[in-house]
């Protein structure tokens, strides 16, 4: 039979307090569906989990997902404005805003971008941080016209 903690007020003053944190652990599946020898899906988990869910929703265009049309980043729409530096403050715009809107798991902390005009190229790199870590995670895109 488990002990019985009571408080100050029961009188019981023998027991040490009680004390609990929650921890949570996020888990996605991972996207490769590379299968286990048991047969079943690998999965991601914590920092893992969370760079690969910002990852698709910023490499998710507009009108993709169904019955939500403005679910998604909608990068591959900025290939095609490489001019000027306006873009590119317009870009880093639109990144904070859909990280912050579609990805509770993650603070966003600062998006560098590198415009390559020439060769019709985007680097982004993306600092954030999980709301369960303290360790800033680094992640990087490049985005490319195909044709």
């Amino acid at each position: 039979m488990p002990a019985k903690a009571f408080s100050i007020e029961d009188g019981n003053l023998n027991t040490s307090s009680i004390s609990t944190t929650k921890s949570v652990v996020y888990t996605d599946l991972d996207l490769f569906f590379s299968p286990k020898p048991s047969g079943d899906v690998y999965k991601k988990q914590d920092v893992a989990a969370v760079k690969q869910s910002v990852k698709n929703i910023l490499m998710t265009n507009f009108m993709e997902k169904p019955f939500n049309p403005e679910y998604g980043g909608n990068l591959n729409s900025f290939l095609f404005e490489l001019d000027t530096t306006v873009e590119a403050d317009i870009l880093r715009d639109q990144i904070f805003e859909t990280i912050s809107l579609h990805e509770p798991r993650a603070l966003m902390r600062e998006v560098f971008i590198s415009l390559d005009p020439e060769k019709n190229n985007i680097n982004v790199t993306i600092n954030f941080q999980v709301l369960n870590s303290v360790e800033p995670v680094s992640l990087e895109l490049s985005l490319t016209r195909l044709r």
